[in-house]
């Protein structure tokens, strides 16, 4: 259960949510089903100065239980903590992706480059790229803690030394950094729900402009609605954050074909050229290879 609201409505907020906790109990009795309050979670979101302004609250699931809220909550895998930094989230993912690298480079003597470069993939990057879309506009030092991690993973992949310059190494493997790796995963959630209007369930969180007379209004322009505060958590949603992403996209990308509000390239195209075009901001003209690049099957 969600609500929003401001410190100062925060017991008419507290009782709509208790008269619901209520309903769906008596609903679940009366289905022969039990709702256990004990592993009932209570949790506000919130800026530091808002969270202050509450005097004690709590959550009244009966007559004789009461829930404190929590400063951390797990869902779906994703450790949301009550500020909405991830900090905590980004430790674990941390934890565990380096677990993955030390046993990679026990192995990694009887392994291959490319085999080494497909486990770390599969096991680390996999990590790295759940769910990151909840990154977006994160502080710079959440991203370089990632970075971190991969950078760790790809001198393991080649047997580097651990002061050993990462950039030529990532190119070479042809692995996005994770700042792009996070536009790439919010580019591909906005392009498909502008290519399947009414079906993708994010669809209604973005809107296209109408077409103009300008010659940059010809192409798919997204609004940015307005931000109703002054907070920068608000700049971090998909909302806010997608229309500007994609409107800062080369032309070739947002071109429309013939069919109003339809990409020109097909899915695969678009991607194709998306990752070559966010390769290029990871990896500037002048960064050197370790190798000759090749075509791997994984970003």
């Amino acid at each position: 259960m969600y609500t929003c609201f401001t410190p100062n409505s925060y017991s008419d907020a507290v009782s709509s949510l208790q008269q619901t906790f209520q309903f769906i109990s008596s609903w679940m009795s009366g289905n022969f089903l039990a709702l256990n309050p004990v592993k009932t979670e209570f949790m506000l979101f919130g800026t530091p100065q808002q969270l202050l302004k509450l005097n004690e609250p709590c959550l009244s699931v009966s007559s004789d239980i009461s829930i404190t809220p929590v400063s951390s909550v797990r869902n779906l895998g994703i450790v949301f903590d009550k500020h909405l930094s991830f900090h905590e989230h980004i430790t674990k993912v941390s934890q565990a992706c380096f677990f993955h690298i030390r046993d990679l480079r026990r192995i990694r003597p009887y392994l291959t480059l490319d085999t080494a470069a497909t486990i770390g993939a599969a096991l680390v990057q996999s990590k790295l790229d759940y769910c990151n879309s909840l990154f977006l506009n994160l502080p710079g030092c959440e991203i370089d803690r990632l970075q971190f991690v991969q950078n760790s993973l790809a001198r393991a992949v080649f047997r580097s030394t651990k002061y050993s310059h990462v950039t030529p190494i990532l190119k070479s493997l042809h692995w996005l950094k994770v700042k792009e790796r996070i536009a790439y995963k919010t580019v591909s959630l906005t392009y498909k729900s502008i290519i399947t209007p009414g079906q993708s369930y994010m669809s209604h969180l973005i809107e296209v402009k109408q077409p103009a007379t300008t010659r940059s209004s010809k192409l798919i322009t997204l609004e940015r609605p307005s931000i109703p505060s002054r907070c920068k958590l608000s700049n971090r949603s998909f909302q806010h954050a997608a229309p500007q992403i994609w409107n800062s996209l080369p032309s070739t990308l947002r071109t429309p074909s013939f069919s109003l509000h339809q990409p020109l390239l097909s899915y695969e195209q678009f991607h194709r050229q998306l990752k070559t075009y966010l390769f290029d901001l990871s990896f500037p003209s002048g960064a050197h290879e370790l190798r000759p690049t090749r075509k791997p099957p994984f970003l």
